[in-house]
């Protein structure tokens, strides 16, 4: 939720008696940029000394890196930058009339600028801000000329370009408002709502109001909430009369119980609108809203998590911040997309990994029903190598990060994030770092898993090679750094509970065995276990009155087993929910992290349906099949029957899923390995209807129906049973692909310049089955006054440029983004491949987009 939400954001309308002109407290600031592309040794030069010919017209958001080339040549840094060169000088620039009474103030709000900003407003440097994920503002009021032009200039460094150890984007990356107050206002952020469910009938909404009084003389005004429902009917008011001595701020709390109130769930996100008025004299100088959920989250360290008493597990994944081809300026409709495709696989929770959300991503999160652990950093003192993840080995200009501000900066930034996100009921956990134990070897030496050759074991799957002492003991003698763990986790901690105590403060600890034994873990409400499951039982013995959870897990089966065994985990965050940019661990041409469980595009991939089946209590099959000799399992020479070629190794599967399809199409007799990824209770597998035999899920220990087929062209079909009811998924043999066939999510969209349509295109064959097999490139035809944001195949190795019309299909099919323009009417998207038929899709771009009934009639 942006803290002041657009089309709920009434106008300040002001009494006839005064003189004020009507002004919207938020505006849209994202148009009407002008941007500047300048080669890092260019970092001294003024904009006024560039060309007006280098100039060129952007709206924001804006990620200046998507656009470019993948190129093998940027290997050095490419496990963190996916490729792409980032680097450069960025400069932003937009001119705008203010006209501002005396009376008034004006602010900029930046979500979000990637990184190392200055911000100038007619020639006066308004501040420096180098973190590229905190959002922050500045006052305007000073140097606003009143009558005539005002330029904003927004300079961005990223001369670091591989300050990550993710692809970053560079620019003015997140959403942009500008706030026009009275003198008198509550601040941005200045509104805090915390809520407690006392009981089924009833909750208490408690609204702490921060107002500043920028008159020379003391005012008394009426503060007056409504609390409104979803259907606008108001369902509380408190009004009250407040004295604001002269140019002081004062905090006023107040509280209101709501009777019968609609719980904020993940299963039915209801959310009330806080409208806040403040009142002068009967007339209206401040007004704004803020969108609010009433939840109680609470964790037992014997028992879990409970959100509004309802003991349940955390089924969450864990998301970078780019969208694959828009790289980090995600439109809304992006993201809603790949969070209902995440939905749908029965996900309820997010984890933004290493880094603050947005509050646009927060809004879909507070409406789609998503808990979010919201993650303040990745780094702390010391810098991480941001090509392997550890201790840095090399020191290089490139690489340089937020460590460099971490000291100064870190305070500032955590609490603005706070400020900022503290509403959004999806937020229930603060994150205060990410595998931080890296940065500083005396916990990782303390373990015993390094620097030990008296261990044999394997991280992942070993106890710790020391002892509870043993630990405490080598933690007592080695060597210490200047900044210790434990010492800057307890200020993190203090920081983050100043700001809000109604939230837990957890962490991704990488070594939680030493972890725990430090100020690190003490800290902490909860510690948040990375890739250590075989931990849990250890967590729990020794440190009984801890909350304990996975954090970081593989989206295996043994990851999600473990913690349905043990009701005292509360659950955990898969890595990763949606493949990311960067982060490389294959050569080229791979472009980012493959472990997701949505590919590029938010298409689906194998390891996404065997979650699933864990996750969703809804019926669900999905066939996988391989050549016998490529896959995993083989033929077991005394039954027959397929079986695991190692019947160990499912237990510790790491990131990526095994190689395997979603189609039947092999040669003539070939032995074919079909697994089936089903919560079926039992399944009946047929080809060209005669039955293969019938087997229950509880013969497979890896939860993985297996039969060996020989290939058959026809029809491959699982008849499931679950709970007394049946049903059928099905894999039909295709033939050659005679035609593409168009899908679009959205007919209609408004024409803000902001919604999108994704148009999915899949190879055919002449009965309509999809062709999965074989490839071929389409090339799309897009009318001029549609935005096209790319396209993309959601391959991991696909390297083209995504700004294009072409692609070569990845399983025969491919995507294409749209944006609305500021034009209207009806248009024709169209796809065309050499040798098939081609295909079109209709979409209209309206002023009124909740209009469609009648549209879609007459496209129809």
């Amino acid at each position: 939720m942006r803290n002041f939400v657009y089309g709920l954001l009434a106008l300040v309308i002001l009494g006839c008696q005064n003189t004020t002109p009507e002004v919207g407290r938020e505006s849209d600031f994202n148009f009407d940029w002008q941007f500047a592309l300048l080669d890092t040794s260019q970092s001294t030069l003024k904009a006024g000394d560039i060309p007006a010919t280098s100039w060129e017209a952007v709206r924001l958001p804006h990620d200046w890196v998507i656009g470019n080339q993948y190129d093998s040549a940027n290997h050095e840094f490419a496990p963190a930058t996916g490729y792409i060169y980032g680097g450069g000088i960025g400069w932003y620039k937009k001119e705008f009339e203010l006209p501002l009474t005396d009376d008034q103030n004006a602010f900029i709000l930046f979500d979000g600028v990637y990184n190392n900003s200055e911000v100038y407003l007619n020639g006066n440097k308004l501040g420096f801000h180098p973190y590229g994920y905190s959002p922050f503002h500045y006052d305007l009021t000073p140097y606003v000329k009143k009558k005539g032009k005002n330029e904003l200039l927004v300079k961005v460094n990223h001369s670091n370009f591989a300050d990550s150890r993710w692809y970053t984007g560079a620019g003015i990356y997140r959403n942009v408002e500008l706030i026009v107050t009275d003198k008198l206002h509550v601040p941005v952020w200045g509104t805090f709502i915390k809520t407690n469910v006392i009981n089924n009938q009833l909750a208490e909404v408690t609204i702490e109001t921060d107002i500043n009084n920028g008159y020379k003389e003391g005012k008394e005004i009426d503060l007056i909430h409504e609390i409104i429902d979803q259907k606008g009917k108001v369902v509380a008011e408190i009004s009250t009369k407040e004295t604001i001595k002269a140019n002081k701020n004062r905090l006023v709390i107040h509280s209101t119980k709501l009777n019968n109130p609609n719980l904020w769930d993940v299963d039915d996100p209801f959310l009330y609108t806080l409208k806040t008025k403040l009142v002068d004299n009967g007339r209206i100088i401040d007004e704004l809203t803020n969108k609010f959920g009433v939840r109680s989250i609470a964790f037992q360290a014997d028992s879990g998590f409970y959100l509004n008493g309802r003991n349940r597990k955390i089924k969450g994944v864990c998301l970078h911040h780019d969208a694959g081809l828009v790289g980090t300026a995600v439109p809304k409709d992006v993201w809603r997309r790949r969070l209902a495709v995440l939905k749908e696989g029965g996900c309820n929770a997010i984890r933004i990994a290493h880094n603050p959300a947005s509050n646009e991503f927060l809004d879909l999160c507070d409406e789609m029903g998503f808990l979010v652990q919201d993650e303040f950093f990745d780094e702390w003192d010391y810098p991480k190598d941001k090509r392997f993840n550890q201790k840095e080995k090399t020191q290089n200009n490139e690489t340089e990060g937020y460590t460099n501000y971490f000291q100064e900066y870190a305070e500032s930034d955590l609490k603005s994030v706070i400020l900022s996100h503290r509403n959004h009921p999806s937020v229930f956990q603060w994150s205060i770092g990410n595998e931080i134990e890296w940065t500083y070897p005396r916990i990782s030496q303390a373990t015993g898993f390094f620097n030990n050759m008296n261990w044999k074991g394997n991280y992942f799957w070993s106890k710790p090679p020391h002892s509870r002492k043993e630990i405490q003991q080598q933690l007592a003698v080695l060597p210490r750094q200047e900044h210790n763990i434990g010492s800057t986790a307890r200020k993190l901690v203090q920081w983050t509970k100043e700001m809000d105590t109604s939230r837990p403060v957890i962490a991704n600890c990488i070594l939680p065995s030493a972890s725990h034994e430090t100020d690190y873990g003490k800290s902490l409400d909860i510690v948040g276990y990375s890739y250590r499951r075989v931990l849990y039982d250890y967590g729990h013995e020794n440190y009984p009155d801890k909350v304990i959870m996975g954090t970081e897990n593989l989206a295996q089966y043994h990851e999600w087993k473990a913690i349905m065994d043990r009701p005292f985990i509360a659950g955990t965050f898969f890595w990763t929910g949606i493949n990311y940019l960067g982060e490389i661990r294959a050569p080229w041409p791979a472009k980012g992290n493959d472990a997701g469980m949505v590919d590029f595009a938010g298409f689906t991939k194998p390891s996404y349906h065997m979650i699933k089946t864990l996750w969703d209590e809804r019926p669900h099959t999905y066939i996988a099949t391989q050549e016998l000799a490529k896959s995993i399992n083989k033929i077991d020479k005394k039954t027959g029957q397929l079986v695991a070629r190692n019947p160990e190794k499912w237990k510790k599967a790491l990131w990526e899923w095994h190689d395997v399809n979603n189609h039947w199409n092999y040669e003539k007799g070939e032995m074919i390995s079909v697994e089936l990824y089903s919560n079926a209770e039992e399944i009946e597998l047929q080809l060209n209807g005669k039955s293969l035999g019938t087997r229950k899920l509880d013969e497979f220990e890896d939860h993985i129906y297996k039969w060996g087929v020989p290939f058959e062209e026809g029809r491959l079909t699982a008849i499931g049973k679950k709970n007394g009811k049946v049903f059928t998924t099905e894999l039909i043999t295709a033939s050659a692909p005679v035609a593409v066939k168009l899908s679009i999510d959205q007919k209609v969209l408004a024409n803000n310049q902001y919604d999108v349509a994704h148009v999915v295109a899949q190879l055919i064959d002449k009965n309509g089955n999809p062709v999965k097999h074989l490839e071929k490139v389409i090339d799309f035809e897009i009318p001029s006054y549609l935005r096209a944001l790319g396209v993309d195949n959601g391959s991991n190795m696909n390297v083209q440029p995504h700004v294009s019309r072409k692609i070569e299909t990845d399983q025969g099919r491919a995507l294409l983004v749209l944006q609305s323009t500021k034009e209207e009417g009806k248009v024709e998207i169209k796809a065309t491949v050499d040798g098939l038929d081609a295909d079109k899709v209709l979409l209209t771009i309206s002023t009124d987009k909740n209009d469609s009934e009648q549209i879609l009639a007459e496209l129809n």
